[in-house]
């Protein structure tokens, strides 16, 4: 996976609170392989209407703010279902972080193994973040996750909790299976030990 660093970008205020997986990418979609088009999915019944034409309230449709790299949302972001489609369209749309007081848990791990940098901070300052940011179409934050620090438009920075291992494997753009790569030669080692200590356990291929 990608890794993290630091990102300046465009940002966008999502006002909606308990944004749940199936409003990011409706389940319709999640049959379709994981291919470019996945952008075109993200919040796909809030951005177009049913004749396929853009609903112009939407953010993401608006001068400023369509095509931001970064989410400013309120509570309970990607709660519902399991779905990793959800990460999944974020990534393809260009979204690498989303700032919201509070995350659905498989939502959460499931940014962590896409590159996706979830960011908690409290009710008001993401409050404070979306008025500026209405404020100021096409506005940029910063997203310094090595230092966890998001600076707003204004220039105040605010710092941000993370776990350390979740923040070695977001910047180092380690997944489960690259963590487990890591230990190949292990692996490997202890499986030369295994056949020669039981063999019986290693039946030959078929014919």
């Amino acid at each position: 996976m990608r890794a993290f660093g630091k990102l300046t970008a465009v940002a966008a205020p999502i006002d909606r609170r308990n944004v749940n997986t199936d409003m990011l990418i409706p389940s319709r979609f999640m049959r379709r392989p994981r291919d470019g088009r996945y952008g075109d999915y993200l919040f796909h019944d809030l951005r177009f209407a049913p004749d396929g034409a853009e609903r112009a309230d939407f953010v993401l449709n608006r001068q400023g703010w369509r095509g931001a790299a970064i989410l400013v949302a309120d509570g309970n972001f990607g709660c519902g279902s399991s779905r990793e489609t959800a990460v999944y369209a974020l990534d393809s749309y260009g979204v690498r972080a989303v700032i919201a007081p509070s995350f659905g848990d498989i939502f959460a791990a499931n940014a962590l193994m896409n590159g996706l940098l979830a960011v908690r901070l409290d009710d008001d300052t993401c409050a404070a973040l979306r008025r500026q940011l209405h404020d100021r179409p096409g506005a940029l934050l910063a997203v310094d996750l090595e230092n966890q620090t998001v600076t707003a438009p204004d220039g105040t920075a605010h710092r941000f909790d993370i776990g350390a291992f979740e923040k070695d494997c977001l910047l180092r753009g380690l997944d489960d299976v690259d963590l487990t790569l890591a230990h190949r030669d292990a692996i490997e080692a202890f499986e030369r030990r295994a056949r020669a200590a039981d063999p019986w356990l290693f039946p030959p291929p078929a014919p």
